[in-house]
């Protein structure tokens, strides 16, 4: 059986972190600490994962990552500002060179005609350099979304290291 996509794009993204001797470090909200499993299935994986934080609510993104009230008040927790913000956060309270963070709004409820179910919002930051997002609109069930979303987040770490 071939293994999975996910195992596939994290034992890919583990030999090129390894290889450049960095670390990962995961902020995660509606895939739940997937990213944080899907490398973290990966044997030798703590030569190169330093952490993950889960950051389901408003008021863990805050507490946890240290995101301003005020970008959450102003843009929303499904937004590329506090994409950006939650992924800067895992960077400053971590000992990680680059990081990665994760929200949106996976279904079947909590969408509105702004933020569709579907709708997720993706950052990557590298120590030192400036912060990257997108956002996508994933189709399909709670779980497709989820998974979806942890696959482009890891398909950009990789597309990030070259």
């Amino acid at each position: 059986m071939a293994r999975d996509v996910l195992t596939r794009l994290a034992a890919r993204l583990g030999a090129r972190l390894k290889k450049r001797r960095l670390k990962l470090a995961t902020a995660e909200s509606c895939t739940g600490g997937w990213i944080a499993q899907a490398v973290t299935s990966v044997s030798g994986s703590s030569a190169w994962f330093e952490r993950g934080f889960v950051t389901y609510s408003n008021e863990a993104k805050k507490e946890s990552l240290g995101v301003r009230s005020a970008i959450v008040s102003r843009y929303g927790a499904v937004s590329e500002e506090t994409a950006r913000a939650m992924a800067a956060g895992a960077l400053a309270r971590s000992h990680a060179q680059l990081a990665v963070a994760v929200t949106g709004v996976a279904g079947p409820t909590g969408g509105t005609r702004r933020k569709p179910v579907g709708m997720v919002c993706i950052a990557w930051a590298k120590r030192g350099r400036v912060r990257e997002s997108a956002t996508f609109r994933f189709r399909g069930g709670r779980e497709s979304v989820r998974r979806q979303s942890v696959i482009a987040a890891l398909e950009g770490l990789l597309q990030r290291l070259g």
